[in-house]
């Protein structure tokens, strides 16, 4: 049995055309692994942790918090493929407010279910195609206007896992 790996071209998540995309990839982080390491070495450990990782964990705690909550709410489905289509799979979103953060975000977290239906419309007309939708959709357009850290730890505690309200059926809702 051949184990799922990001970074394993023969990994089963793979086809056979990804493959050559995938070693491409691993050598490029190889290459960015190689220059932080020249980096440190040459400029100082310490540098390279104020100016490379202490921002890139910043970063990253933003883009994983922000994924997390777009997609993790109670009132969210989540879709077996028998029961899963485009469509579902776009509304199983919501918009949250980030205070003037929105901005700096471009926006991807207020208008968070319009990207998911149009994730070619340019930024700037995401507040006004969000707010021409809410009528449209209706109770399909979920907003939580929670304050985004209690709504982590609320989130986090209440959603644990997907399970179907009837054993057998294709649409899931979050469990503690």
């Amino acid at each position: 049995m051949h184990l799922a790996c990001h970074y394993d071209p023969y990994s089963p998540i793979y086809s056979k055309r990804e493959r050559v995309e995938i070693v491409a990839s691993d050598i490029g982080i190889a290459a960015v692994m190689g220059r932080l390491a020249y980096a440190g070495h040459t400029c100082g450990w310490l540098w390279l942790l104020r100016t490379y990782v202490v921002p890139y964990l910043v970063v990253n705690f933003w883009l994983v918090m922000i994924t997390l909550l777009q997609h993790t709410h109670p009132d969210l489905p989540h879709y077996h493929n028998s029961e899963w289509d485009w469509l579902r799979g776009a509304l199983a979103t919501c918009d949250r407010n980030y205070g003037f953060l929105d901005v700096v975000f471009h926006h991807i977290t207020d208008t968070h279910v319009t990207h998911h239906l149009f994730s070619q419309m340019p930024h700037y007309h995401a507040q006004e195609a969000t707010e021409a939708l809410k009528p449209i959709l209706g109770p399909y357009y979920k907003y939580d206007g929670r304050n985004v850290f209690k709504a982590l730890w609320a989130d986090w505690c209440a959603c644990s896992y997907v399970a179907p309200d009837v054993k057998g059926e294709g649409i899931m809702w979050y469990r503690k």
